[in-house]
């Protein structure tokens, strides 16, 4: 068993079943947020449900630590040794053969990273340094009111771009990397990849830009309204 997991085989495996598990919570998360176009009641209450059973909430974060981390140390040894094992001359057929994502992919890795570090802080955790409006119970204020910065929005956006880069390699690759490489497949596997790419960037990146256009925005009060 650790003679699987030092290999480069088993860190492939390892890097495929943690991506599918941390795509699935990608899709999972976006889905929820699009609820955030119902309104805060549906949104809140989304939020609310959520936090109904703190157990299984820290249960499914710790899961999705461990998985991260596991992530990111299959990524981190299969670049040492792939470093260790190719010759400087190989660099330019190796960027001859690939794709623009698969170059990048240690790159947009690490801007995802750092985005997820700053977006727990923001939503999540609502850290006044990096959210000074936040109100812990309202999701969909905090939701409009962190988007209402176009420095954020345009962080969010770009680190979304950055994540569609990862996922488009990552979902083409982790089918090979568990074996579905056929001929026959690789039409499939480029289509999957890039329509899960796509549904994931456009919904993820139409939440700052409808609460900048004003489309998601807090309900006016009723004293207001008079």
């Amino acid at each position: 068993m650790t003679s699987f997991f030092t290999s480069s085989i088993g860190k492939k495996v390892v890097m495929a079943v943690t991506g599918v598990a941390l795509l699935g919570f990608v899709v999972g998360h976006m889905i929820g947020n699009l609820q955030a176009f119902m309104g805060p009641e549906v949104f809140n209450g989304y939020a609310a449900a959520l936090r109904k059973f703190p157990a299984l909430l820290w249960g499914v974060r710790i899961a999705l630590l461990t998985v991260t981390l596991l992530h990111v140390w299959a990524a981190w040894s299969l670049t040492r040794m792939n470093r260790a094992a190719r010759p400087l001359g190989y660099r330019e057929v190796e960027s001859r053969a690939s794709t623009y994502a698969s170059r990048t992919m240690r790159w947009s890795g690490v801007l995802v990273l750092l985005f997820v570090v700053y977006h727990l802080l923001h939503l999540t955790f609502g850290v006044k340094a990096v959210h000074p409006q936040f109100v812990h119970g309202d999701a969909y204020h905090n939701f409009v009111t962190g988007f209402q910065n176009p420095a954020v929005s345009l962080f969010y956006v770009v680190a979304m771009l950055a994540l569609g880069l990862h996922l488009w390699h990552g979902a083409w690759s982790f089918m090979q990397s568990l074996g579905l490489n056929h001929p026959r497949y690789n039409r499939l596997r480029n289509g999957f990849a890039t329509l899960v790419t796509a549904v994931v960037v456009l919904a993820n990146i139409s939440f700052p830009l409808a609460v900048l256009a004003g489309v998601i925005r807090e309900p006016v009060p009723v004293a207001a309204r008079r």
